[in-house]
């Protein structure tokens, strides 16, 4: 019979174990910029919520310098039913229009965002609500859907084009994560809908970013979906880009923005399961990591 203390030591060693198997990416990751996109059953789940937003807080604290970036589609849909607007998708995208663009806007940044940042907070570290209206932090441009019968209109949904990223480098150099909702206005002013996965692809190459991560609902990507003894836990950016047309429509926009970042200077990309407690911890501190990792 194992005694109390006994099993503390164990419990112990185990602890110290860890700690000294992150030192390895503690001294790779100090003082770097990880985007991390957050999204899926994590945003509906406040216990996942919560963990989520204690590991940007650990990060912060240990020396790296998360960003996050968020969408938020079931709250978006929830707020529009309460008011009577019915949902419209195509291909997956929101149809966006004038009456539900500024939905959209108010619900990721005053909805979502600020959740997020008073979490952050309470897990002791400070946070920086922003979306791309803030000091020009994207430029989008309006985006027709691709189909087999010629483009499509979806409305005010667009991608982005520019990104100016001082506002956020000043949030970090101030010591702060910066909790970041993706609405972005064109050149005209008129405020656009943009992909949350591939605006914060954007952002991390702008921002010189050591890592993008994105949290997914499934353990990372499979090759030969649903076999799910073809989970791929490393492949490369062309491995990825022949790989891409057979890949189910809910991850591909996720591994475009992996894609997008690696061939765009970004060292790593990972896609993580979001409904794994910690599971960004995971992924950068353990020698096993957690997910698909793509690389140059």
């Amino acid at each position: 019979m194992i005694s109390t203390a006994d099993s503390n030591n164990q419990l112990a060693r185990i602890k110290a174990e860890t700690l000294i198997e992150s030192l390895p990416w503690l001294q790779r990751f100090h003082q770097k910029v990880v985007v991390v996109k957050f999204g899926g059953n994590a945003m509906g789940d406040e216990g996942l919520q919560r963990a989520f937003c204690e590991d940007m807080a650990y990060l912060r604290w240990v020396g790296i310098k998360p960003v996050v970036v968020h969408g938020g589609g079931p709250q978006i849909s929830a707020r529009l039913a309460e008011l009577g607007i019915e949902s419209q998708f195509r291909g997956g995208f929101r149809v966006t229009t004038q009456q539900t663009i500024g939905v959209v806007r108010d619900v990721l940044r005053n909805q979502i965002s600020t959740s997020l940042a008073a979490m952050i907070q309470a897990a002791g570290a400070q946070a920086t609500v922003l979306n791309g209206e803030d000091s020009n932090l994207f430029r989008a441009e309006v985006v027709k859907l691709d189909t087999s019968d010629g483009p499509v209109d979806i409305g005010l949904v667009g991608e982005v084009r520019q990104v100016n990223p001082r506002v956020v480098f000043e949030a970090l150099e101030a010591g702060r994560i910066p909790v970041i909702s993706t609405v972005a206005p064109d050149v005209d002013g008129q405020l656009l809908n943009v992909n949350a996965d591939l605006a914060a692809a954007s952002l991390a190459i702008a921002l010189g970013a050591e890592k993008l991560m994105v949290l997914t609902d499934v353990p990372g990507l499979y090759s030969d979906w649903p076999n799910r003894d073809s989970l791929i836990s490393e492949i490369t950016a062309q491995e990825l880009e022949e790989l891409l047309p057979k890949l189910e429509s809910g991850m591909i926009p996720k591994m475009q923005a992996c894609l997008q970042a690696v061939t765009g200077g970004v060292p790593q990309a990972h896609v993580i399961d979001g409904r794994t407690p910690h599971s960004i911890l995971l992924e950068i501190f353990t020698l096993s990591g957690f997910g698909t990792m793509v690389l140059r």
